[in-house]
C-alpha cells in the first residue's frame, strides 16, 4: 500500500467517523432507542475507555485538564440534545459552523487582524447561518438549534485550548478520563430529573459505538493522519464532515434534503474555506 493511498484512507476513515457520531445520536434520539443523558454518559466513559488504552492509562492519568474536560462534557451534552429534534445534517452544519466561528472570534479577541478574504469569509458563513436559521417550514427547531450552537462553542474552546498539544492522543485520553469522572453523576441526575427511561440494546450500542468508535478510535486515526497532512489539506478534508452526515441521515433516517440546507452549506463551508482554511481545528 502506498503511503499517498494510506493517509487518504486513514483520512477519510476519520472524517467518516466524525460525521458518524451524529448520525449515531439521531438515530438514539430520533427512535427513542436512548435518551440524551444516558447516551452522553456511556458515550463519554466508553470513550474514555478507549483512548485510555490507546494513550495507556498512566498517561491518561498525567494529562489533560479540568476546564478541558468540562468543555468536553459542554459540547456532548449539548450535541446529545440538539439531537432530540435536529436532523442529522442541520446538526452537523450547525456544529461545523459555530467551531470555526469560535476559532476565529478568539483570534480576533487575541488581537489577530484579518485580511480581507478572511473577512468575507467569515462574513459568508454567518449568512449561511442566519440563511439556515430564518423563520420558515424548513428551519430547525430554535431550541435544538441553540443547543448545537453551545455544543460547537464549547468545542471550540476545547479545541483552543488542546491546539499545539505534543501528544494530543494522550491529552483527549485524559480529558475524556476527568469528563467521565464528571459525567456520571451529571447522567445519572439528568435521567432522574428527567425520568428518562434506560437504553433498549439498539440504544446502548449507538452510544457505545459513538463513544469507543467514532469518538475514542475516531481522534486516533484523526491525529495519526495529522501527522502527515499539512494544515490546507486538514482543512479541506474536515469540509467534507457535514455533506456526509446529511448523507447518512438520508440513508440511515430517510431525511430530505431541503433547498434552504443546500444553499446554507454552500455559504456556510464556502466561508469557512475562505476565512480559516488554514487553521481549523480537528472535530466530532
Amino acid at each position: 500500500m502506498s503511503f499517498t493511498f494510506r493517509l487518504f484512507l486513514i483520512t477519510a476513515l476519520a472524517m467518516i467517523a466524525f460525521a458518524a457520531n451524529s448520525v449515531f445520536a439521531r438515530l438514539a434520539m430520533a427512535t427513542g432507542e436512548a435518551g440524551p443523558w444516558a447516551f452522553t454518559t456511556v458515550r463519554i466513559v466508553s470513550g474514555a475507555l478507549v483512548l485510555g488504552l490507546i494513550a495507556s492509562p498512566l498517561a491518561a492519568l498525567r494529562s489533560g485538564s479540568w476546564i478541558s474536560a468540562s468543555a468536553l462534557l459542554v459540547y456532548a451534552a449539548a450535541f446529545s440534545l440538539a439531537y432530540l429534534s435536529l436532523t442529522t445534517g442541520t446538526g452537523a452544519l450547525l456544529l461545523f459552523a459555530m467551531v470555526q466561528i469560535t476559532m476565529i472570534g478568539a483570534a480576533l479577541y487575541g488581537g489577530e487582524r484579518l485580511r480581507p478574504a478572511r473577512w468575507a469569509g467569515l462574513l459568508l458563513a454567518i449568512a449561511g447561518l442566519v440563511w439556515l436559521l430564518l423563520p420558515g417550514l424548513s428551519a430547525p427547531p430554535l431550541k435544538g438549534a441553540l443547543f448545537m450552537a453551545a455544543s460547537g462553542v464549547a468545542w471550540g474552546v476545547y479545541s483552543l485550548r488542546g491546539r499545539g498539544a505534543t501528544s494530543p492522543t494522550a491529552l483527549t485520553a485524559g480529558n475524556f478520563l476527568r469528563a467521565a469522572l464528571i459525567m456520571v453523576p451529571v447522567g445519572l441526575a439528568g435521567v432522574l430529573i428527567e425520568g428518562e427511561a434506560l437504553p433498549s440494546g439498539t440504544g446502548l450500542a449507538y452510544a457505545l459505538l459513538s463513544g469507543a468508535v467514532t469518538s475514542g478510535l475516531g481522534y486516533a486515526i484523526w491525529y495519526a493522519a495529522l501527522r502527515d497532512l499539512t494544515s490546507s489539506l486538514a482543512a479541506i478534508a474536515q469540509l467534507t464532515v457535514p455533506a456526509i452526515a446529511a448523507a447518512g441521515g438520508m440513508v440511515f433516517l430517510s431525511e430530505p434534503l431541503t433547498t434552504r440546507f443546500l444553499i446554507a452549506t454552500a455559504l456556510i463551508l464556502t466561508g469557512v474555506a475562505l476565512s480559516s482554511l488554514t487553521r481549523m481545528p480537528a472535530q466530532n
